[in-house]
């Protein structure tokens, strides 16, 4: 039974796929998020020398 043209199939393969989009994305907001605190660290932070790369992006 299909309703609003929406059956059990499609709705069966789009949890797996929206459930891998949402966790793509959260990590990628996790990810800009710790940006903020690399290389300030007490045990690890450190100065960056001019044009030096941070150590992880």
């Amino acid at each position: 039974m299909a309703i609003f043209g929406i059956t059990r199939q499609y709705v069966l393969a789009a949890i797996p796929v929206s459930g891998f989009m949402l966790g793509w994305w959260l990590d990628r907001k996790e990810t800009e998020r710790m940006v903020r605190f690399r290389d300030k660290s007490a045990l690890f932070g450190r100065e960056l020398k001019p044009g030096e790369k941070p150590s992880w992006p």
